[in-house]
């Protein structure tokens, strides 16, 4: 299930040695050299039930499949990916993280564990590590660069107050996608944060042109204004955004 869910891109695991509950038995230790073909087949079948679990968004039963599969064999990094994502789905990012830094120590080359442990690091708040895992995937598979993409590594700039580096990356964002409205409300909060409020307002009204009840860009272009000493027009944006139900 080496899904390229990165961001939207949606993007997606692994851990350590390997000491490990077979369901409700107790603690195995499996070495790499002791892994028979019978444990490496059957950590697959583990692996492939995980999958449908997945699918069918049953999170808790999905991990023990997984669990399972790396009890048996340690070596297979998908088991640690899959897993990773389906922490990762439940939210809880620091075993996503784990269970992601395994898949990547077993295997460094596939570029989605990176992908997916930078949205963890992402929703973490941890944005120096997010870009790093971002770019580091984009350079074992530029494929995986879409808009997408472009944009989540530009918030995470965004969140390390780089805002030129962002500029950059909503730039190539609306290079591929230039109907999403997204892209031009955060290339403006990016100008706007450098004080360029003409071109803020710019980016603003173009997302309004494609989304007009987008709340907050009518919000963001209002503070645009409101810093140029345009009151009349900050007001009138303030009360649009007010009914469009932005609080």
């Amino acid at each position: 299930m080496r899904n390229t869910g990165l961001l939207a891109l949606t993007i997606c695991i692994f851990l350590a040695t390997v000491l490990f509950t077979l369901g409700c038995g107790t603690p195995t230790q499996v070495t790499p050299t002791q892994v028979s073909p019978a444990q490496v087949k059957a950590a697959q079948e583990h692996v492939v039930k995980g999958d449908s679990y997945y699918e069918q968004k049953q999170w808790d039963q999905a991990i023990e499949e997984y669990t399972m599969a790396i009890a048996l064999d340690p070596m297979n990094d998908m088991a640690y990916y899959d897993r990773g994502y389906t922490y990762y789905g439940k939210g809880e990012y620091d075993k996503a993280i784990a269970d992601y830094n395994k898949s990547i120590e077993l295997n460094p080359k596939p570029a989605t564990p990176y992908a997916n442990r930078g949205l963890a690091y992402y929703d973490k708040g941890d944005y120096d590590k997010a870009i790093a895992d971002f770019t580091k995937a984009k350079e074992l598979d530029p494929k995986i660069a879409g808009a997408g993409f472009y944009r989540l590594r530009g918030d995470a700039y965004m969140g390390e107050d780089l805002y030129d580096q962002a500029i950059a990356d909503y730039n190539q964002a609306i290079e591929i996608s230039p109907k999403l409205a997204v892209f031009y409300n955060n290339r403006g909060l990016a100008y706007y944060k450098k004080g360029d409020y003409d071109k803020a307002i710019a980016d603003y009204t173009k997302a309004i042109g494609l989304d007009p009840k987008s709340a907050m860009a009518y919000n963001n272009r209002g503070y645009a204004y409101n810093k140029k000493g345009d009151n009349g027009k900050a007001q009138a944006d303030w009360q649009k955004a007010k009914e469009l139900g932005y609080k």
